[in-house]
């Protein structure tokens, strides 16, 4: 076995050596934590996107379902506001189709029926109007959704508009 021939010489290189070990993992832990960060703020934001186009989604087949009952009335369509909300009526031939805004969601109930069904959670207003153009009834349903997030630049504003049937 050899020995170095100046011992402090060896000392001092290895003693640089876990210095640049320790810088090292310093500059590793330091981007390690960046990434991380970075892919958390990624991920939620991502969540955020997933969760905005499944309400978009929502309030699209609500407004569907809404102008296909417009389409098929039967008779003049009435709005009444009581103290829980917003009542439309729709009749339908020996039925009458209401929709219900209260308490943060637009409920969908035909009068044969004791069971409503929630067409569309969520959501902060809803309005449905006449909107007379001369000999044409058209309705109009304006819709905003409440924000999944606080940082919500943009609000989810919708319109759909139907036109009812002409009566002879």
């Amino acid at each position: 076995m050899k020995l170095p021939r100046n011992i402090s010489r060896a000392h001092g290189t290895l003693g640089m050596l876990l210095v640049e070990c320790l810088v090292y993992i310093s500059v590793f832990a330091i981007l390690l934590g960046g990434g991380t960060a970075a892919f958390y703020f990624c991920w939620d934001h991502t969540q955020a996107v997933i969760y905005t186009t499944d309400d978009i989604a929502s309030a699209l087949r609500a407004g569907e379902r809404w102008r296909a009952d417009v389409r098929a009335a039967t008779g003049k369509i009435t709005v009444e506001t009581n103290a829980t909300g917003e009542v439309v009526w729709i009749p339908e031939g020996a039925r009458k189709v209401s929709y219900h805004f209260e308490s943060n969601g637009v409920r969908r109930q035909i009068s044969t029926s004791d069971n409503s069904e929630l067409l569309l959670a969520k959501v902060k207003t809803s309005e449905m109007k006449l909107d007379s153009r001369g000999t044409v009834s058209a309705w109009r349903w304006e819709l905003e959704l409440l924000p999944r997030r606080e940082e919500a630049h943009l609000p989810l504003l919708f319109e759909f508009e139907a036109v009812a049937p002409a009566k002879p």
